[in-house]
């Protein structure tokens, strides 16, 4: 896995999160999660809207739902040609035009254009993870090799007191909401900071 700067060749694409953060997303959600439009055949996630490739394209699918869980792609597709960028753009997107509250489980890239863009200036907090090499589930088993990267845990909605509440044993979290609507850094939020409530 990569934070989409590369091209990412695996044995397998079927990595899911591990259930410590599962149940964590739950309890934030109050026991129940609208949408995970990144999930597989070994999801644990339980989502009452699962949209999972190849039959279904959670970035080309509605996420107009109450609450969302993005556990992305963290390669480059390239048959689709999209990267987590992507996913990003529409976690924040789907908070901006829908009220959606979104949890995201993604790389730690404060350098990249899409954090930039998406994460800061759009999302409400982070929660920079305490695992050194996040272990994700590998075919639904645990034991695969940890992230090579730092993850964190990215919220987009109004609750952020409480995000920091059920995060905080997980991670170093910040509110980043002095942000909302700015353009931090060169990112590409332009026409989307206009839209997201300060």
């Amino acid at each position: 896995m990569t934070a989409g700067r590369s091209n990412v060749q695996s044995a397998s694409q079927e990595w899911c999160t591990p259930p410590k953060y599962v149940r964590a997303i739950r309890s934030f959600f109050n026991g129940s999660i609208a949408l995970d439009p990144c999930s597989n055949r070994y999801s644990i996630v339980g989502a009452a809207v699962e949209y999972s490739l190849p039959s279904t394209d959670g970035l080309v699918e509605s996420w107009n739902h109450p609450t969302i869980f993005v556990n992305p792609p963290y390669g480059r597709d390239q048959e689709r040609r999209t990267t987590i960028r992507d996913w990003l753009r529409r976690c924040a997107e789907s908070n901006a035009r829908h009220g959606a509250e979104v949890l995201a489980l993604v790389p730690v890239a404060t350098n990249t254009r899409h954090w930039k863009s998406y994460v800061f200036g759009a999302a409400t907090g982070v929660a920079f993870l305490y695992d050194t090499r996040l272990r994700f589930l590998e075919n639904g088993k645990e034991g695969g090799k940890g992230a090579p990267m730092s993850c964190a845990m990215v919220y987009w909605g109004q609750r952020y007191e409480r995000f920091e509440r059920v995060f905080i044993c997980f991670g170093a979290v910040v509110d980043i909401r002095n942000l909302r609507g700015r353009l931090v850094g060169g990112g590409e939020n332009r026409e989307l900071a206009l839209t997201i409530p300060t």
